[in-house]
């Protein structure tokens, strides 16, 4: 039997590539997620070796349906992904989870806020949704800041909701935006 690998539209904003994965992105891909700031704040263990990152990035983000690569429009460059995914804590068919990370070095330069709004209008207009979800650490002001700017509502905390891989017990600040 054969199985068909899903490709999720690229999307396009002004400054952005939102595309599905290649291996080609494995380099990039390593360097980003070895970084402890990203993965402290986006709740897994940076990455130890080049051969962990490329098994992650073949089972976790290439051909999977709704998760883009963030690029650069001008050069290319893998700056981070976006994507979302069904929310393990609604049952509801028509709702999705938003995640995302953005590499330390593109920090502040508002691609997270605008890589999240191509993706919110693809969810709401082309899947239809009707409600979007995300979960923040405390400590992550600036994934706070990012649900903010895109008018996500605060809906409360989801206390003692996460192990992390260093044996940390974390809540998750939880946000949810609606279809308009």
């Amino acid at each position: 039997m054969k199985t068909e690998m899903i490709v999720s539209p690229t999307l396009h904003t002004e400054r952005l590539l939102l595309r599905p994965f290649f291996e080609s992105d494995a380099e990039q891909f390593f360097i980003s997620c070895q970084n402890p700031n990203l993965g402290n704040n986006a709740g897994w263990k940076p990455h130890e070796t080049f051969e962990e990152s490329f098994t992650i990035l073949q089972t976790v983000f290439i051909g999977q349906e709704n998760i883009w690569a963030i690029t650069l429009k001008d050069t290319q460059q893998l700056i981070g992904s976006i994507g979302i995914v069904p929310d393990p804590k609604r049952e509801n068919p028509q709702t999705r989870m938003l995640g995302y990370w953005i590499d330390e070095s593109h920090w502040g330069h508002g691609y997270a806020t605008e890589a999240t709004q191509a993706v919110l209008q693809y969810g709401f207009e082309e899947l239809k949704l009707q409600l979007i979800s995300a979960n923040c650490y405390p400590h992550n002001e600036r994934s706070q800041n990012v649900l903010k700017k895109n008018e996500f509502i605060y809906e409360g905390i989801l206390h003692k909701a996460e192990l992390s891989h260093d044996g940390q017990v974390y809540d998750h600040l939880c946000y949810y935006l609606l279809a308009r």
